[in-house]
């Protein structure tokens, strides 16, 4: 008679922001989820990380792929860290890449470091606030800045400011992109004042949510894509992506201008 299979035991540390959790996936050997306070953060699995759990990583990923040819190597800057999910994926489906993670948490990245081992490959982490960190960065170091940064459940302001968009696009290369996640609720306020605020900083704008995000409540995940030249933005492959689940919905020009409306003025004159 074979053995049961012995399953790793959840992991409890404090950390920093909070308790946080590494839960093993029962279903998928190697897997875990990160929780930080009882919210779901980052999910890795370890012996493939391309595997992507949340839709939003999923939908970040499609920035990340539509970015350069396939396997073609980014520079990468990554502004807030988790589990470290997206700077794994990177590694592996572009090779080569040369990727930095600012977190500002120590004890939480050290816990991952330890229990979630890292890919090998040029990918360096340090312990700064994003804001700080960005502004002290040099000029076109870039081809993709992601941001997914929270203060509990909650987007830090200092991340949702023009001039930290500002910085956010001179660190880029021209032509480069910039992914971020913001967590929101309706009517959506915070995510179309970020949108107008990125357009003062960036040439093309758009936002990646939920296809009925307006007709439900509570907190979603929108996904805001910029590119600090016209018509760089990759939406013939970002609306392919929209079918897969969760389905999506793609705001940009026109129908972004609606979205924004009056919400304009205040990210020109806060």
């Amino acid at each position: 008679m074979a053995k049961p299979v012995r399953r790793p035991a959840p992991i409890i540390e404090q950390v920093e922001s909070g308790t946080a959790e590494l839960v093993p996936d029962p279903h998928r050997p190697g897997a875990w989820t990160l929780f930080v306070d009882d919210a779901a953060q980052s999910y890795v699995h370890l012996p493939n990380p391309t595997h992507l759990e949340f839709g939003y990583v999923r939908r970040i990923a499609s920035i990340i792929d539509t970015a350069a040819p396939a396997a073609t190597p980014l520079r990468v800057l990554h502004l807030g860290a988790g589990a470290l999910t997206l700077p794994r994926y990177v590694a592996a489906t572009r090779p080569d890449s040369s990727q930095l993670v600012i977190e500002y948490d120590r004890k939480l990245l050290a816990l991952v470091r330890r229990a979630l081992p890292l890919p090998d490959g040029d990918l360096k982490v340090r312990v700064a606030d994003a804001t700080t960190a960005t502004a002290a960065l040099g000029t076109g170091e870039f081809d993709l800045v992601i941001a997914d940064v929270y203060q509990g459940d909650q987007t830090p302001a200092a991340v949702t400011t023009a001039g930290f968009a500002a910085d956010v696009a001179r660190v880029l290369q021209p032509g480069g992109l910039y992914a971020a996640n913001i967590l929101d609720t309706p009517p959506f306020t915070t995510t179309r004042l970020q949108a107008a605020i990125a357009r003062t900083a960036f040439a093309d704008v758009c936002l990646i949510g939920d296809a009925d995000m307006d007709r439900h409540g509570g907190q979603r995940n929108v996904i805001l894509a910029a590119a600090t030249t016209p018509g760089r933005l990759p939406l013939a492959g970002l609306a392919r992506g929209l079918n897969r689940p969760p389905r999506g919905r793609l705001l940009h020009g026109p129908d972004l201008d609606r979205s924004i409306g009056a919400v304009q003025a205040r990210a020109t004159h806060p």
